[in-house]
């Protein structure tokens, strides 16, 4: 029988000097860069777990400035195949320091070519490309 899962996470950008720099978290001991994001709890609503998820991920606050999207895929844990749904906001820093949580391996700000190039799954990296236009109100390059 095949599990459904919700989860919520966020694209996190600042600008450092005029330069805009997004946020990504390293998995899988550095093998998988990819958003931050975790499973809807019980009272909770997808903005709150994003930002919540943001936090016990990185340890950085931020302030949702829009939607961006959602994304869906299957995956396979334990034996049980599971289908699972994402919903992603576009998340404004507004403090703290990165400091990862134990099943992250860091957390790292890059410039949007970086965080383009480095993240790993093909659908974060649509997400991540729909936020940057957000944020520019432009296209950017593959």
């Amino acid at each position: 029988m095949m599990k459904r899962v919700f989860s919520a996470g966020g694209v996190v950008y600042k600008f450092e000097n005029g330069d805009l720099k997004i946020l990504l978290i390293s998995t899988k001991e550095g093998k998988a860069w990819a958003l931050p994001k975790g499973l809807i709890e019980k009272g909770e609503n997808s903005k709150e777990t994003a930002l919540r998820e943001i936090k016990e991920e990185t340890g950085i606050d931020g302030k949702i400035v829009d939607e961006i999207g959602e994304t869906s895929y299957w995956f396979v844990m334990d034996g049980e195949k599971y289908f699972k749904t994402v919903k992603y906001f576009l998340v404004e820093y507004t403090g703290g320091e990165i400091t990862p949580q134990w099943e992250i391996n860091s957390a790292e700000w890059f410039s949007p070519d970086e965080a383009v190039e480095k993240i790993t799954y093909k659908t974060d990296r649509e997400i991540l490309k729909k936020a940057i236009e957000k944020i520019y109100g432009q296209n950017i390059k593959s």
